[in-house]
């Protein structure tokens, strides 16, 4: 079998996401994804990827992965690496549907038949049309689902919606605007005061029935980051996630040494060796890792497999589309420390059906596997003949 096109796809309502399709000279075709810079991602993918990779056969993914990390190898998750992700899972989609196997399969099987979920609190329109998750960027609305408007302004009802769908973990960002008044280096009393209100609320409205992770986005400075965690400690957080930039040195591991509360990080980080040196200097409580920025499947096994060695659990990163949490979805059912899977159901119950033909099912809190081969889905028929769509391909 060789590969005989790479294509890519781009929808104009959203404009973060790019897909890649890898044809194969049996008419097979494996998806990938990937999330955020999508039209440099999708240079780099013909005028790099597609030449190296068009002639040869696609199941030699572990020998693709490697040459395409680069000459010097890419360490960051810039659009190189984004990129070689997407294509990776594509060829892993390939591997499972040429040998009629889903991907949870072809990782080792499944080690549970669902793995619990947590809800990130966004809404439908939260960073899909813009680079980058500064409070401009929001798009807060009210409605069903609109569950970052629901954070910030009624946690405690939503928390209560969220337990009666059987979903027993939320995530928040409440101290995001102090961060940008004060680049991170700045909380007042009445700041920690006001972000701290809607975990407050949530536990005045639900007690310890619901798990709460506290999202602060590496907008903070270390002794500003270890302050606020040691002010939510009270009310114990699940986690604590990216208090600061994971390439500020010894940073992770000066806040982890702070506070009881775990500290999870890694979905923009790329590599396992960067993962790696967070677990060695035990900077991570979780390794959140994202399979379309890290280096793909190929990568992001090795990383969970690398967490484990540690005694550290997964759980890994999707607030960005419809083909990563497929294929997140396998990785979780497959990795026996994958301890939860994060969902958007603000995107699973919405805009992610406008994309895919299967999404896997979440019921009681849980999520399954898809059981077809490969990752389960395609993208929809129609997609690439919707207006604004571009679709680029190189044979």
């Amino acid at each position: 079998m060789k590969v005989v096109a790479v294509e890519t796809v781009r929808v104009e309502d959203f404009p973060n996401l790019l897909w890649v399709q890898v044809h194969t000279e049996d008419g097979l075709v494996g998806h990938g994804e990937t999330f955020y810079g999508a039209r440099t991602a999708e240079a780099h993918l013909h005028e790099t990827v597609a030449p190296y990779l068009i002639g040869k056969d696609p199941l030699r993914i572990e020998a693709h992965n490697r040459a395409l990390h680069g000459y010097v190898g890419y360490s960051g998750s810039g659009a190189e690496t984004r990129a070689r992700s997407a294509v990776d899972i594509a060829l892993w989609d390939l591997l499972g549907q040429a040998t009629g196997q889903p991907l949870h399969v072809l990782l080792g099987g499944m080690t549970r038949p669902g793995v619990r979920t947590y809800n990130t609190c966004a809404g439908p329109a939260y960073v899909r049309g813009a680079s980058g998750q500064k409070v401009a960027n929001w798009g807060l609305a009210e409605g069903r689902y609109e569950d970052l408007h629901a954070q910030l302004h009624h946690p405690d009802a939503l928390a209560e919606d969220l337990l009666a769908s059987g979903i027993t973990a939320m995530k928040i960002w409440p101290f995001d605007p102090y961060a940008e008044a004060h680049d991170g280096a700045l909380i007042t009393p009445a700041e920690l005061a006001e972000g701290l209100e809607p975990i407050r609320r949530i536990r005045a409205a639900v007690g310890d029935a619901m798990d709460v992770m506290i999202e602060l986005h590496a907008l903070w400075d270390v002794p500003t980051a270890s302050r606020i965690a040691h002010a939510l400690e009270e009310y114990a957080p699940f986690w604590i996630e990216d208090p600061v930039r994971s390439d500020i040195v010894d940073g992770l591991s000066a806040v982890a040494a702070a506070t009881p509360t775990r500290v999870a990080a890694g979905e923009t980080v790329a590599g396992v060796e960067a993962f790696q040196r967070l677990l060695a200097e035990r900077a991570i409580g979780v390794a959140t890792v994202d399979v379309t920025w890290c280096g793909g499947l190929t990568v992001a096994r090795k990383v969970a497999d690398a967490a484990a060695a540690h005694g550290v659990p997964v759980a890994p990163h999707d607030c960005t589309g419809p083909v990563a949490l497929t294929a997140c979805t396998h990785l979780s059912t497959a990795a026996p420390n994958a301890i939860l899977q994060e969902t958007v159901r603000a995107a699973y119950l919405g805009w992610y059906r406008d994309l895919v033909t299967e999404l896997p099912a979440v019921a009681d809190g849980h999520i399954t596997s898809l059981t077809g081969p490969g990752l389960g889905t395609a993208l929809l028929p129609d997609l690439v003949d919707r207006p604004g769509t571009v679709v680029t391909t190189s044979r």
